[in-house]
């Protein structure tokens, strides 16, 4: 079973990303769950998803202790969070960067996700959208294919930037 933890704040689309990752994977042929933890927060604060991928069925609904995949939408919010908690010796980090960063000696993938939302002008109330883009960075590191993130957005979203914002992820994602 492979178990990702994507820390967002409130509004940046991370429950929905994680709603979006597990569909995808569901349409590759594998059992997914996605779970969020969030209480009555408002705009702007910590919140946490859990996806887990398998093969087999998935039985288990707890929160992610020690994943195999952290994924960070807001860098600043590994401020007030331990985002690296947990995280599996052999375990990687996707962090929302335009620059490469060191993240205790763990496989770091950096991915410009709020400058592809900038670029199509993916933004909501001022905020640019990570989910979609994020969705096309996952899909570069091989967790689910980028035709099944496609299917995805497209299945939940009519406008088709969000397409676009995955696939220009995946395609400025360097492995």
């Amino acid at each position: 079973m492979y178990e990702i933890r994507l820390h967002s704040r409130g509004g940046q689309g991370g429950v929905t990303a994680a709603k979006l990752l597990a569909q995808a994977a569901f349409l590759d042929g594998k059992y997914a769950t996605a779970t969020p933890l969030y209480g009555a927060e408002r705009r702007g604060a910590p919140v946490v998803s859990f996806i887990r991928i398998d093969d087999e069925p998935i039985r288990i609904y707890s929160q992610i202790r020690k994943p195999d995949l952290v994924i960070i939408l807001d860098p600043s919010i590994m401020h007030t969070v331990d985002v690296m908690q947990g995280l599996k010796p052999e375990g990687k980090v996707l962090i929302n960067s335009p620059r490469p960063v060191e993240m205790g000696g763990h496989r770091v993938y950096n991915a410009d996700l709020t400058g592809v939302a900038l670029s199509l002008d993916l933004v909501i109330a001022g905020n640019p959208i990570l989910n979609t883009p994020l969705l096309g960075a996952v899909a570069k590191v091989g967790l689910v294919s980028r035709e099944s993130v496609r299917k995805a957005i497209s299945g939940t979203f009519k406008d088709e930037r969000n397409a676009q914002a995955a696939l220009k992820a995946y395609e400025e994602l360097s492995l």
